[in-house]
């Protein structure tokens, strides 16, 4: 396990995937990072039945697991007893709901002044939207970040939930600047991120262009202008290449396809002819590659030197050579479902993890918290919360 983190406590009531996402983030740097949920547990826990879902799996790993009501007395002061001795408290609660809980940020700073307490909404804690649900789907759509990868001819949602796990991506690196500066102040601080702030500074490309350009930017001009393709193989599968701004690629490609007309090609002699042309070249590159199994065109880029990539399946990821060699998929210690999982993308020291804990069942290790602040533990450990009250 990856310990940069180890010693900072995370206090995490998140549901879904904002709040669990950042609290995952922590968790796998080191973080001990306890999630209080409802009775009834984090309703992404039933995402697609029961009360373990591979989706909650996905953002849950690494943690502990305190069923609480925080509308109960003992429970809430049990709550409270955790945030004093804590370094982190993650919510991603609707504005307001988390006061009329009484754990908005003014009342845990009461109890704990060095708390970085984070917050994360969909729109933000005031303004028109507020009252407004969001969603992952909303979140791309009104940050803009929609129009730049959606084909307006053929519209349709990018797979995984981008907004929801971006967004807790952003928190968690507010989070860690907040702990770096509590460092030099020992104050707590008040982190603050929405799905539209956020989606809106990931692509802050687009912005930039529009702000320089003045021209409002579209999903085709990032593959237009960076000369990258998708086309079709022989054998049904896609390969991407990318050509960017280096002659020497597209003159790689030309040598692959063995295609000196294109060379010769008004339309595509020059860089800009190309991407004024690129709907055309796209054909032509398709009809070529559309001749060979993916087999071939793997073996011919990679001789010349072309950027590309066949466009590879999960479980093509699974058994990629450099996948493998990355050490990327790890084994889930004592799992309880799935028994792999993709590790922390980050290394250090030149060592990444090697497993991962697996996400924890409802009130996993209930039984064993409340014993030990019960017997006067500040922090329970770890190591102590091996009995299970598991529902």
């Amino acid at each position: 396990m990856i310990d940069t983190l180890a010693g900072i406590r995370v206090v995490e009531q998140g549901t879904f995937i904002t709040g669990p996402c950042a609290g995952m983030m922590l968790a796998d740097l080191g973080a001990d990072v306890i999630k209080i949920e409802s009775p009834e547990g984090d309703p992404y826990r039933s995402y697609q039945s029961g009360l373990y879902s591979p989706h909650f799996q996905a953002y849950n790993r690494n943690k502990r697991s305190l069923a609480l009501d925080l509308k109960n007395a003992q429970d809430h002061a049990l709550f409270e007893r955790l945030v004093r001795e804590a370094d982190v408290f993650i919510q991603n609660f609707r504005p307001g709901t988390a006061e009329r809980l009484g754990i908005g940020v003014k009342r845990l700073h009461e109890i704990n002044p060095r708390l970085v307490y984070c917050s994360i909404s969909g729109f933000g804690s005031s303004g028109p939207y507020i009252d407004r649900p969001s969603y992952d789907s909303v979140a791309q759509a009104l940050s803009g970040f929609l129009s730049v990868v959606v084909d307006y001819e053929r519209p349709q949602f990018l797979g995984p939930a981008l907004a929801d796990a971006i967004t807790g991506l952003y928190a968690a690196y507010g989070i860690l600047g907040a702990l770096v500066e509590r460092g030099r102040t020992n104050r707590g601080r008040l982190v603050e991120v929405s799905m539209l702030e956020a989606m809106a500074h990931f692509a802050v490309e687009p912005f930039a262009a529009y702000f320089a350009l003045g021209e409002t930017p579209t999903s085709a001009d990032r593959p237009r202008l960076a000369q990258a393709y998708i086309l079709h193989t022989a054998d049904q599968r896609l390969i991407a290449i990318h050509l960017s701004s280096l002659e020497k690629f597209w003159t790689g490609l030309l040598a692959a396809l063995e295609a000196p007309e294109l060379a010769s090609d008004p339309r595509f002699n020059t860089r800009l002819n190309r991407i004024a042309e690129y709907h055309a070249l796209r054909l032509e590159l398709d009809a070529r590659f559309s001749r060979q199994p993916l087999a071939h065109w793997v073996e011919r880029l990679q001789q010349h030197d072309v950027p590309y990539a066949p466009i590879n399946r999960i479980d093509d990821v699974v058994k990629d050579p450099q996948v493998e060699h990355l050490g990327l998929i790890v084994p889930v210690e004592e799992p309880h479902g799935a028994k792999r999982a993709v590790r922390p993308a980050v290394q250090f020291g030149g060592v990444p993890a090697r497993s991962v804990r697996p996400a924890p069942l409802l009130n996993e290790h209930g039984a064993a918290i409340r014993a030990e602040l019960a017997n006067g533990v500040a922090w329970p450990s770890r190591t102590g919360a091996v009995a299970a009250d598991v529902e």
